[in-house]
């Protein structure tokens, strides 16, 4: 019985190899790859009530689409498309409107919390004259909520952001907010 030497059966195997991966792949140019969905604008679903012409109160239902982000002073406004259908006290549609509005956007949830300290400390041993105490890993992390009421909260966020600044660059937030839009419009 004859032998192959080392580099011959390594040749052999590397060969094999290949013919296996050839044969059992899928073959990938045999369906096109189908095109990818597109990305729908997002949306955001609105409701609220009307006194409708017999006195009763109507719903109104329909979505808010934002195309942009605006600051009008100090405020930032959501510049888009509110779709809107109205049904009165019957239940019957009264009508639908589509139309071009500004809302006001809340940034006092922005800031909402900042992080006063994160302490971690590792495990530790002490032999206190025959006591032995051991501790495990410490982490301690204590968080101010900012917000109406919040007195040491909004005290400790302050003291916690002296050195960063103005708390709210609008137009860096509209900037920001508008990139992220167009990734996702």
């Amino acid at each position: 019985m004859r032998f192959l030497s080392t580099r011959s059966g390594s040749l052999i195997s590397l060969l094999v190899a290949a013919l296996v991966v050839l044969f059992a792949a899928p073959n990938a140019a045999a369906a096109p790859a189908a095109p990818a969905a597109p990305v729908a604008a997002p949306s955001v679903p609105i409701a609220g009530t009307f006194t409708d012409a017999t006195g009763g109160t109507g719903t109104a239902t329909g979505t808010f689409t934002p195309s942009q982000f605006v600051a009008s002073g100090d405020q930032l406004l959501a510049q888009g498309v509110a779709d809107v259908t109205l049904v009165d006290s019957a239940g019957q549609v009264v009508g639908s409107e589509s139309r071009t509005v500004q809302v006001p956007v809340d940034t006092t949830a922005i800031a909402a919390s900042c992080e006063i300290l994160d302490l971690v400390l590792g495990p530790l041993d002490l032999d206190l004259l025959g006591l032995v105490v051991h501790l495990d890993r410490v982490h301690l992390n204590i968080t101010a909520e900012g917000g109406p009421g919040n007195l040491l909260g909004n005290l400790l966020c302050a003291v916690a952001n002296l050195l960063n600044g103005p708390s709210l660059d609008l137009n860096g937030l509209i900037a920001l907010l508008n990139q992220i839009l167009g990734i996702l419009s």
